[in-house]
């Protein structure tokens, strides 16, 4: 059974257990009170309408109804149609390759200070879209046994991400989704290294959903990224995002561009800028998920769901854990068996540089790092670095 919000289907692979599901259903209901509207239901059927889409052993389709009112729109005659004939289409963008192409004419019309003009340019944008709308594909629905393959791509102003899955060695990939967006202006300064990366971090944050607990083949045309760890003096947001990427079970492989065709192709088609930044922040459902044995841990999660503090705290702790959670950073929690491994991380490995215990206590907030007593556990590891002991470092 999967349920969102009030929508709810019930399946199976037998009509047997069909019927007894189903019972379980509709008896849950009546014990709870739960009135259903006949006219939008539909039993013992092949395929049917969830959210929009059109769901069958097939694979996720558009709905041919919504489709038929979209296909026989006019022209726009305003700004406001053409905001509204965007955001029906674009609620089937996934279905659409170089949709934010496609929609950059209708897309100028929205601009600021700019007059409404729907020219011959704009009059073919339109009627292109609503073509693609009507031959959309069918895109097939995820295999969980099967590893999902990410095909990832940075240009010099966008990302580009396919997500797919193979059935078998040497057949084709089986396309669940496509995505792009545009970089804003500090993005586009990050090195080619840093791009790459980033466009891994959009698309794992794009098809999470999809993702968690699954295994994942990422293919990004940039071979440095397999050995970004071992780079001296990695700047915190690298290592940040390399923390990220350490919640997914991922293999990365070197794939050129000219073979990464599709993400390839996406990352250079120009798209306007989407409001909603990249996300590199855990989702809430992991931090509901966190085993919170360790009291301080349970206390900031408590606090973070909810703004709930522990019972008899005191002022001072209040204050304390108001502190650490709301500036705004979101920060992974260590549990007291990892804190070492996290600091020789900061400390001695390569781009450590065997820095004071302030600095590396420092380093560990900016990779997005925390627990309560960073700084004096930095202090305790140092005092034991048998390195930093021979050269004499300034232990603060």
């Amino acid at each position: 059974m999967e349920v969102f919000m009030d929508d709810f289907t019930v399946y199976v692979d037998s009509f047997e257990a069909c019927l007894s599901n189903l019972s379980k259903v509709l008896k849950r209901c009546i014990d709870t009170n739960l009135v259903l509207n006949f006219e939008k239901c539909h039993f013992m059927v092949t395929e049917g309408i969830m959210l929009g889409h059109l769901v069958s052993n097939r694979g996720i389709e558009v709905d041919k109804a919504k489709i038929d009112v979209i296909t026989s729109l006019p022209n726009p005659a305003s700004m406001r149609e053409v905001r509204s004939f965007l955001g029906h289409a674009g609620f089937y963008r996934r279905f659409i390759k170089n949709f934010s192409k496609l929609a950059l004419p209708l897309s100028k019309l929205l601009q600021k200070d700019v007059e409404f003009n729907f020219d011959q340019p704009c009059i073919e944008a339109f009627q292109e879209m609503k073509s693609r709308l009507t031959s959309a594909p069918i895109q097939k629905a995820p295999n969980w046994d099967l590893p999902f393959e990410l095909m990832c791509d940075a240009s010099n102003s966008a990302l580009g991400a396919v997500l797919g899955q193979r059935a078998g060695v040497g057949l084709p990939v089986r396309v669940i989704a496509y995505a792009s967006r545009t970089m804003d202006s500090a993005q586009r300064n990050y090195t080619t290294t840093e791009k790459e990366l980033l466009a891994i971090v959009f698309s794992l944050d794009k098809f999470h959903s999809y993702l968690l607990d699954s295994k994942i083949i990422v293919f990004s045309d940039h071979a440095a990224l397999r050995y970004l760890l071992k780079k001296p003096n990695a700047k915190p947001r690298l290592i940040r995002w390399m923390l990220l990427l350490q919640e997914f079970d991922l293999e990365i492989k070197d794939k050129k561009g000219v073979e990464n065709s599709v993400a390839d192709h996406l990352s250079r088609i120009e798209k306007e800028s989407e409001p909603m930044p990249i996300r590199d922040e855990f989702p809430d459902e992991q931090l509901l998920h966190t085993k919170m044995a360790t009291p301080w841990l349970a206390d900031i999660c408590n606090y973070v769901a909810a703004s709930h503090f522990p019972p008899k705290a005191s002022r001072a702790y209040k204050d304390k854990i108001q502190s650490d959670a709301n500036d705004k950073v979101i920060r992974r929690c260590i549990l007291d068996t990892k804190t070492n491994l996290v600091l020789q991380f900061c400390h001695s490995a390569p781009g450590g540089d065997h820095y004071g215990s302030t600095q590396t206590a420092r380093k560990v907030l900016n990779c997005g790092l925390y627990w309560p007593t960073i700084f004096r556990d930095a202090h305790q590891f140092i005092s034991t670095c048998e390195r930093c002991q021979k050269i004499g470092v300034t232990m603060n």
